[in-house]
């Protein structure tokens, strides 16, 4: 006699006790339960319920049997069951990034898709954590009998029926209401269903698909490409083209060579603003089969999608980094365009990076992996020049057009002529010549805010964010001092220092500071800001965006947001201001990261018939990095890039892991980070083959956030198994000495040096 037996990981809980529990299937639950599964179970010794994940099913004699196992108490349906391929994923979040098991799955399906527990009739069950995502639906039943004599309602519903089923909202819009629904449905003429509702994102684009011709470059690269698209095996390659060279148009015949093969595809962009257009796009190119996952939709909006592609409604699926989990069976293609940005990597828990998994993915579905970037990552672009990835590249803009003219405006000499302005006099004139073409332009600033720093002038003390180790930047429309980490709020705004009462002056420029000067200086100019504070109404990106593409607006002032993946044809001038703190800042990236966004940003001009300039404001106009970026020179950037990485041992050539530590006493963080070094550092000396260098611990660069104060431990490291393993060791002993009590830890792969 034998008997199943689950073991499954529990929600809440802390690494060292994120363990497998074996629990008892009993007899109704049998063949209820499988691998993936989400159960319900009793935990502990107060037998608390608790959520959990079924990791594996066993089979069990009685003799074997321990009399003590506690049994489930309640499963999900099977339909809510992560699919194999899903669940090797929730492994390798596991394995790799060190979260805990559960806060894997809560990052593979959605908010709508998961479970918690609640009572009925005193008892604990499960139940669905969005319970309203389902509509009416009816079906034509039987013949509308001749007496009573049927109404004209009455009429027109069977009539409408006879075609096959309609939703209440279906009917409804022909005037057909539910006490009339009712009433058939009591004659025996009409049945009452429910099914999932219906959500169509994208009804207001029409299918209009239009050949796609691909220039002989873009051929080229395609015919590279397919090869490894149309066998069984795994493939990663990198699509490096500078910008405006059309690699969309190779990625919409790709896609449109996946479905011909039955196989579908997955496509990733970096950040909500970049969706409308690539939507846009996909929608208008292969019609409806199309579903998007990002944060931007609401929670029933992203189940509804998630639940259309697992029951394999949608042929490709378009979002932002967590949709690297849609749930896709027979996943032929995988694409990260603009994969050289940030976004990519989650900055909670679990910290995984969307690279990471996606190449999981391809090797679990053979599938064709393409990062494709005008400026790609110094890693991938290392990985692709030595061959572990193919490399193929598009040198020209589609259409032989020329990449933008850039120029350089010295701000001291700016300041010198007596101009303290932000916006500087040639770069208004440049914008008033655009205004008198009819021509479009953009101005990138990453600063949001009206001023970014307020300085006693008396004593020098710096209004910083009581809770955040950072200053307070001044919003103007709110007449108040804002943190941007934490929402730490003064109002009304302080005019004297409160620690000498002298007076305060506030300096520094954001978004809102530029908006002002171009009001002052092009007072017929048509301006849209766009930055976090302008786009937190749902849809914004796409609204905003879709107005300035119908030129309702002359200048798009924005942040990051506008510097990629935007393609407007009446846009000829780009303006770059306020680069300069970002080219000092820290981190091993920070040459990288100002290449590519100055890159980016300059290749949004001259994306059409029209040809572009590019005017940067800067300091050190001959800083090599900004030269570079204004010559287009890639390969030039990574020469000196690679060079600095292999000489300070930075990645590809080492793995950098970040171990951030957080707790509400400074002296017990430090004293816990440096505990941890000093375990980490004895168990390594018992592995000399395991090559490691342990720097700090030291402060992090925003060393107190939301009231806890952050420390860091800084390792140069091989991540794989061995490593892995010495961490998890160091973790227990940490564990074992109460020290989470004092400082939480979080190891962090994917960092460049700061949490």
């Amino acid at each position: 006699m034998t008997r199943q037996i689950a073991q499954v990981a529990v929600d809440n809980a802390t690494i060292h006790f994120d363990k497998r529990y074996s629990y008892r299937i009993p007899p109704p639950m049998q063949g209820r339960v499988w691998p993936g599964s989400l159960v319900l179970v009793p935990f502990g010794r107060g037998d608390k319920p608790r959520m959990a994940v079924v990791l594996a099913v066993q089979e069990e004699t009685q003799e074997n049997a321990s009399p003590r196992l506690k049994s489930l108490w309640d499963a999900a349906p099977e339909q809510a069951r992560l699919t194999p391929d899903l669940m090797e994923l929730v492994r390798f979040l596991k394995e790799r990034t060190f979260c805990t098991w559960f806060e894997a799955v809560r990052a593979v399906i959605p908010y709508g898709a998961q479970y918690r527990c609640t009572l009925e009739n005193g008892r604990p069950v499960m139940q669905n954590c969005l319970n309203r995502t389902t509509e009416r639906v009816y079906t034509l039943a039987g013949e509308l009998p001749a007496k009573p004599k049927p109404g004209p309602r009455q009429l027109a519903a069977v009539e409408a029926l006879r075609q096959g089923p309609l939703t209440a909202s279906q009917l409804e819009e022909r005037g057909i209401s539910k006490p009339t629904l009712d009433t058939l449905c009591r004659k025996g003429v009409l049945q009452e269903g429910r099914q999932d509702r219906m959500l169509d994102l994208f009804a207001s684009i029409p299918f209009d698909p239009q050949p796609i011709t691909l220039a002989g470059e873009q051929q080229h690269a395609l015919e590279a490409l397919l090869p490894d698209l149309e066998d069984d095996r795994p493939h990663a390659a990198l699509l490096h083209g500078v910008t405006g060279s059309g690699k969309t148009m190779v990625f919409l015949k790709l896609i449109e060579r996946t479905l011909e093969l039955g196989r579908k595809a997955l496509v990733l962009v970096p950040e909500i603003s970049l969706t409308p257009q690539m939507i846009r796009r996909l929608k208008s190119t292969f019609g409806s089969r199309l579903a998007v996952q990002h944060s931007a939709l609401n929670n029933t909006e992203r189940l509804l999608q998630w639940r259309m592609i697992q029951q394999g409604n949608a042929d490709i699926v378009v979002g932002t980094r967590s949709a690297i989990f849609a749930p896709l069976q027979n996943l032929g293609l995988i694409i990260l365009d603009e994969e050289q940005e940030h976004t990519y990597q989650s900055e909670s828990a679990p910290r995984y990076d969307a690279h990471d998994v996606a190449k999981k993915r391809a090797a679990i579905e053979n599938a064709l992996l393409v990062f494709a970037s005008a400026t790609p990552r110094t890693e991938t672009y290392h990985a692709a020049a030595n061959g572990k990835y193919k490399l193929v590249t598009l040198k020209q803009r589609y259409g032989e057009r020329p990449l933008p003219k850039v120029d350089f405006i010295d701000m001291r000499a700016e300041l010198a002529a007596g101009n303290p302005r932000e916006v500087s006099a040639r770069m208004a004139q440049e914008l008033q010549k655009n205004l008198d073409n009819g021509e479009q332009s953009i101005l990138l600033l990453n600063r949001r805010g009206y001023h970014t720093v307020g300085m006693c002038t008396v004593c020098g003390h710096v209004l910083n964010c009581p809770n955040c180790s950072v200053p307070l930047v001044y919003h103007k429309p709110q007449q108040a001092l804002m943190c941007h980490h934490c929402g730490h709020t003064v109002q009304p705004l302080p005019q004297t220092c409160p620690e000498c009462g002298g007076k305060l002056r506030y300096s520094g420029f954001g978004t809102q500071r530029v908006e002002e000067e171009l009001a002052e200086l092009l007072p017929q100019a048509r301006v849209l800001r766009m930055d976090q504070d302008s786009t937190g109404q749902k849809n914004a990106h796409e609204k905003m965006l879709a107005e300035f593409g119908r030129h309702d607006y002359d200048i798009l002032l924005g942040t990051q947001m506008v510097a990629k993946g935007l393609d407007f044809e009446k846009v000829t001038l780009v303006g770059v201001l306020g680069i300069d703190s970002l080219l000092f800042g820290q981190g091993f990236r920070a040459y990288e990261n100002v290449f590519s966004l100055v890159t980016q940003v300059i290749g949004r001009g001259g994306r059409a018939e029209l040809p572009g300039r590019a005017l940067i404001q800067t300091t050190v106009p001959g800083h090599p990095v900004l030269q570079l970026a204004a010559a287009q020179d890639y390969e030039a950037f990574y020469r000196e890039e690679i060079a600095f990485r292999k000489f300070g041992l930075y990645p590809p050539f080492c793995a950098f892991c970040v171990a951030g530590f957080v707790g509400a006493q400074e002296g017990a963080v430090a004293l816990a980070a440096h505990r941890f070094g000093t375990l980490l550092a004895e168990r390594a000396a018992r592995r000399p083959h395991i090559p490691m260098r342990l720097l700090g611990p030291a402060p992090m660069n925003i060393s107190m956030l939301n009231g806890k104060y952050r420390y860091k431990l800084t390792i140069k490291c091989r991540n794989d198994a061995a490593f892995r393993a010495l961490l998890r060791e160091t973790l227990e002993a940490y564990a074992q000495e109460k020290l989470p009590q004092k400082a939480s830890v979080v190891l962090d792969f994917n960092s460049d040096g700061d949490l």
